[in-house]
C-alpha cells in the first residue's frame, strides 16, 4: 500500500513537471538497454519532424506500472513483447504493440578478457555478479535463464547483485561494485562506454529470443497524432540503420 502511494506521488510530481513542457514534446518511455540508442533515434526524429522527445528511462515492469498509474507517456518502448502486450489488453493502448528488433545479452567485464565464460563467474577473483532485477527486466530474465541453462546459477548465486534495469547493472559495473555484469550489446557498442573493460556475447541459444516492441499510449488531438508518427519513424531505414548499428537485429518482416 506505502508503495503504491509513493508511485502515485511521483507521478503526480512528474506530472506537474511536464505541464511545463511544451505541447509538443513527446514523452517516451524507454527501456534502460535503450538508453544510449534512443539518444540517436529522439535525433533523427527531430530533425525529420522537428519534433520534440522527453526521454523517462526505467526497467519495462516498473514503466509499465507507472502507464497503469496514469504517468503522461505518450509512446512505451519496452525491452520485451510481454509488457506493452499487457497494456493493449487491458486497454492502456490505441494499438497492439510492434517488434522493432530483436536485443542480444553479453557479460561485460572489467576483469581479463580471455577468461573463459564459465571459469570468469565462477572465479574468486569475481566477487560480484550484476543482473537486472529478473522480475521487472526482461535482460535480467534472459541472464538467469542462461545462468541456469550454464548449470552454475547456484553456485554463483551469492555473487548476484540486482539492479531495479539494466541502467542501474551498468552502473555497477562503471563504478566497479561488480567485477561482471549481464547486460544489452547496444550499451557496450554505445560511444559512452565501449572503451570500459571487455565484453562477450552470450550464446544466444541459451536464451529466448528478447523480442523488443513499442506501442503507443492512449491519447486525443495531437499528441496521439505525433505518437503514431514516432511509431512509424521506428520502422524507417533510417531507424533500423541506427539499431542495427546498436547491436539488434531487425525483424525481416516488418
Amino acid at each position: 500500500m506505502i508503495k503504491r502511494v509513493v508511485l502515485r506521488v511521483c507521478i503526480l510530481i512528474f506530472s506537474a513537471a511536464c505541464v511545463e513542457q511544451k505541447s509538443e514534446d513527446l514523452r517516451i518511455a524507454v527501456s534502460a538497454n535503450m538508453q544510449f540508442t534512443i539518444d540517436d533515434l529522439v535525433a533523427a526524429f527531430k530533425e525529420r519532424t522537428g519534433i520534440r522527445c522527453q526521454v523517462i528511462i526505467g526497467s519495462s515492469g516498473k514503466l509499465t506500472a507507472q502507464i497503469k498509474e496514469g504517468a503522461p507517456y505518450d509512446i512505451f518502448v519496452s525491452a520485451d513483447t510481454s509488457y506493452p502486450d499487457q497494456l493493449f489488453k487491458e486497454g492502456y493502448t490505441m494499438s497492439a504493440p510492434k517488434i522493432y528488433g530483436y536485443g542480444k545479452l553479453v557479460v561485460w567485464s572489467r576483469l581479463d578478457s580471455t577468461i573463459p565464460l564459465i571459469p570468469l563467474l565462477t572465479s574468486q577473483q569475481v566477487h560480484h555478479i550484476a543482473i537486472a532485477n529478473p522480475k521487472l527486466a526482461p535482460y535480467g530474465k534472459a541472464s538467469v535463464e542462461v545462468l541456469k541453462k550454464m548449470k552454475v546459477y547456484d553456485d554463483i548465486r551469492e555473487k548476484l547483485v540486482f539492479g531495479e534495469s539494466i541502467l542501474q547493472t551498468n552502473q555497477f559495473v562503471i563504478s566497479g561494485a561488480a567485477e561482471v555484469g549481464f547486460t544489452s550489446k547496444s550499451v557496450v557498442l554505445s560511444n559512452k562506454v565501449k572503451d570500459i573493460g571487455s565484453w562477450v556475447a552470450v550464446d544466444q541459444r541459451d536464451y529466448k529470443p528478447i523480442a523488443q516492441a513499442l506501442v503507443v499510449i492512449k491519447h486525443e488531438g495531437d499528441q496521439y497524432k505525433k505518437a503514431e508518427r514516432f511509431q512509424e519513424f521506428f520502422f524507417t531505414n533510417t531507424a533500423k540503420t541506427i539499431l542495427e548499428k546498436s547491436g539488434y537485429t531487425i525483424n525481416s518482416e516488418e
